[in-house]
């Protein structure tokens, strides 16, 4: 049984604003070796989760999706540092998806 949001500790997203910003999610390139997670959100009460993620010296948000038999990974562009935690943090408040 999952926690109700409320009571769980995890980072979750905010509800989709009116006139957010579309996120170009591209298919997992599989770019970099290594990618080092900065944050995430909750994956406990959604099937949708969310990574910031480091490689390289940029940085990009992964996101899995568990609706289907098969998670589905799409990954954002490599970004600066700047451009990437905005993007993170509009993703969060709802302004972007």
């Amino acid at each position: 049984m999952t926690q109700p949001e409320s009571a769980c500790p995890g980072l979750h997203v905010a509800p989709e604003r009116p006139g957010h910003v579309a996120i170009r999610w591209m298919r997992e390139t599989r770019r970099s070796v290594r990618a080092r997670v900065v944050a995430h959100t909750c994956d406990h009460c959604s099937p949708l989760a969310y990574e910031l993620c480091a490689s390289g010296g940029l940085l990009f948000v992964r996101r899995t999706d568990r609706t289907a038999n098969t998670p589905e990974v799409r990954e954002t562009e490599r970004l600066p540092d700047a451009r990437a935690r905005r993007m993170w943090l509009d993703l969060l408040l709802g302004r972007a998806r």
